[in-house]
């Protein structure tokens, strides 16, 4: 069974945010205490996120407060990767590109008589989309050398 641990007041949670924005970092923090840096990461974030809903775009927008929150478990294990790694994750998703270039092509055109005269324009707009994959994604080395430092096991070069 795992460690039972109490929680961390909010006196000191806020203390060691504090510190944080100071100028102080979450590594220098989790070799003194007992919090790991990635805990303290997620405290700072937390207090951002209250600072957000109490300033002037959280009241005006409450449903993206309640969103955030609402998702905040699955939102903060996507901010422990490098910033290289999540631009990488969330700018090349291909398939979605894919799609919504088709999508502006179909729309466009809004009448389709016969099968052939949908296939023409939807060959020439893949034929347009795969001329520009020969391109890597920009940053994509840098992104490439923290996911092969991250998953070392995982991540192994092809053989060429």
């Amino acid at each position: 069974m795992g460690k039972h641990r109490t929680p961390y007041p909010l006196e000191f949670r806020a203390h060691m945010v504090e510190l944080v924005k100071a100028g102080r970092t979450p590594e220098e923090f989790a070799r003194e205490f007992e919090p790991t840096a990635q805990t303290i990461i997620d405290w700072v974030a937390q207090a951002e996120l209250d600072t957000f809903a109490e300033g002037l775009w959280g009241r005006k927008f409450p449903p993206v407060n309640a969103a955030w929150r609402s998702a905040w478990d699955r939102v903060i294990p996507f901010f422990a990767f490098p910033p290289a790694v999540r631009k990488a994750i969330y700018t090349t998703n291909a398939i979605e590109n894919i799609n919504s270039q088709l999508r502006k092509i179909i729309k466009t055109r809004c009448h389709f008589p016969t099968n052939e005269a949908a296939t023409k324009p939807i060959w020439l707009a893949l034929r347009n989309i795969t001329a520009d994959w020969g391109r890597a994604a920009h940053d994509w080395k840098v992104a490439m050398s923290q996911f092969a430092i991250l998953s070392e096991d995982r991540f192994v070069r092809p053989f060429v």
